[in-house]
């Protein structure tokens, strides 16, 4: 008699520090396609998991941004290359996520892996954009120099699932930041097989967090917690940015609205350098001249 032979479904775990934790919880979420077939199960993530995210994130911004910010181009060029040579996995795992035609997944994954690339270029040049030596009425010299904030909360849009979520979070940890990444609530799978990339890549743990689940129940604990400096904003979801807005007003966190158009992610908008600077802090330093 033949046995019929179910599949094996995985359960997509959570990213933080650069391991791959089960939900403290222990809740699960099932991940379905655009048609809504059963594909695999993922991570519902709890506010001890966001806490325990945000640990982990203030843990990686001390080594992170003192690093050189020519190595840290090298580790986001690094990145860019492990997505390169797995490009294939994740164009199957966006068509069969999100339901699009692999043409379009493809063209997704290969802008994902150029924006990498394009901000990895940015990490040695932002401070001299953004700073600047600065005219004084005293014998002294001036400066005005760029310096990343810490701990920044990137909030991705449901679509483009990988795309959006590179664009938003690769500005971030340019300059120095630690990230902590709420992915796709609609389409996760994409976002954490891009963090079982990133894993094998020279990012340090903690740089990057991933977590999945429910936005609305993760708003609260995002605007409310003090060790939060920054909310990157892509969801394109207007309550959650009033919750947001609301919360950030009383700890005075920065707050950055980068929602675009699902289209508009696909061109050169999300390049913009003024990106990096929404979550850098500027820092005026004072020398006086001959010494």
């Amino acid at each position: 008699m033949n046995a019929t032979r179910l599949d094996v479904k995985k359960t997509y775990k959570l990213y933080i520090g650069g391991k791959f934790p089960r939900s403290e919880s222990g809740r699960y979420l099932p991940a379905k396609s655009a048609s809504g077939e059963l594909l695999d199960n993922f991570s519902h993530a709890s506010r001890k998991d966001f806490r325990d995210a945000v640990v982990a994130a203030r843990a990686a911004v001390d080594g992170w941004s003192k690093a050189s910010a020519y190595n840290r181009g090298q580790i986001l060029y690094r990145a860019a290359e492990m997505l390169q040579n797995r490009a294939g996995e994740l164009v199957n795992e966006i068509a069969r996520a999100t339901g699009v035609s692999a043409a379009k997944a493809k063209r997704e994954v290969t802008l994902a892996i150029d924006r990498l690339v394009h901000y990895a270029g940015w990490t040695d040049k932002f401070a001299q954009v953004f700073g600047s030596v600065n005219p004084v009425a005293s014998s002294h010299f001036n400066f005005t120099t760029p310096e990343p904030m810490g701990v920044v909360v990137v909030i991705a849009p449901d679509e483009p699932s990988l795309l959006a979520l590179v664009s938003l979070t690769a500005p971030v940890i340019a300059s120095g930041n630690a990230a902590i990444v709420i992915a796709s609530e609609k389409f996760p799978l994409p976002a954490v097989t891009f963090t079982e990339i990133l894993a094998t890549s020279d990012l340090p743990g903690g740089v990057i967090n991933l977590l999945t689940g429910r936005r609305a129940e993760l708003a609260p604990h995002i605007a409310s917690h003090m060790d939060v400096n920054a909310v990157v904003d892509g969801s394109g979801d207007a309550g959650l940015a009033a919750q947001l807005q609301a919360g950030v007003a009383v700890n005075l966190k920065r707050y950055a609205n980068h929602s675009l158009a699902p289209d508009a992610w696909f061109t050169s908008a999300p390049e913009s350098p003024y990106w990096i600077q929404d979550t850098v802090e500027f820092k005026t330093a004072w020398h006086p001249i001959g010494l």
